[in-house]
């Protein structure tokens, strides 16, 4: 009986000292993400994209991969397959934070309004721009045109990404169910029963 209760304890203390070893060595909280609302209803992605940036419902030809630590490899957005000159548009309202080149490739950067403090960021390259910096725009409204040069895909593409301040978030998480889903339902004929009198 006594020894049962010092293994108890022990096994406790054990995994006492594991859960705060994994707490204090595991990311800080700024690099955790949400793609799904919490229990407790604290600050998550609001899906307030009205439109794809390209196309009404582009391909993914890479998925948001996010690092393991804030240097690490990843990948800090989706590529959508996108032709050169296809249009790019503003996927939410908001203003146009950045309109310029970063090494040797056309980036849009546009602060989403009602998104919080700091506002999320989304972010498209590579693209001709068409608007400049502190321009409102309204979602939907063309930004530019997908570059033919920059692209880091191997086939033609646009790279969209989404942050908040300086922590990278999956830009899909922005888009409501209707505009993930691959179109409407559609009925089809039901063979070999009568029809109603």
């Amino acid at each position: 009986m006594r020894t049962s209760r010092w293994t108890r304890a022990a096994a406790r203390l054990v995994l006492l000292l594991v859960l705060t070893l994994t707490a204090l060595l595991g990311p800080p909280p700024s690099a955790w993400t949400r793609t799904a609302a919490p229990a407790g209803g604290d600050q998550v992605t609001p899906r307030v994209a009205r439109a794809w940036p390209v196309g009404a419902r582009p391909r993914v030809l890479r998925g948001w991969e996010p690092p393991a630590t804030v240097y690490g490899r990843g990948h800090r957005g989706v590529d959508l397959a996108a032709v050169s000159g296809t249009p790019v548009r503003a996927v939410a309202a908001g203003r146009i934070s950045f309109s310029g080149r970063v090494a040797g490739r056309g980036v849009v950067s546009v602060a989403l309004t009602g998104t919080g403090d700091p506002p999320l960021r989304t972010t498209y390259e590579p693209v001709r721009a068409s608007v400049t910096g502190g321009t409102e725009v309204s979602a939907g409204e063309v930004i530019g045109t997908v570059e033919a040069a920059g692209s880091h895909c191997p086939a033609p593409c646009l790279h969209w990404g989404l942050l908040r301040a300086d922590t990278y978030l999956d830009p899909l998480t922005l888009l409501p169910p209707w505009l993930l889903r691959g179109g409407p339902s559609r009925l089809l004929p039901v063979l070999g029963v009568p029809v109603p009198e």
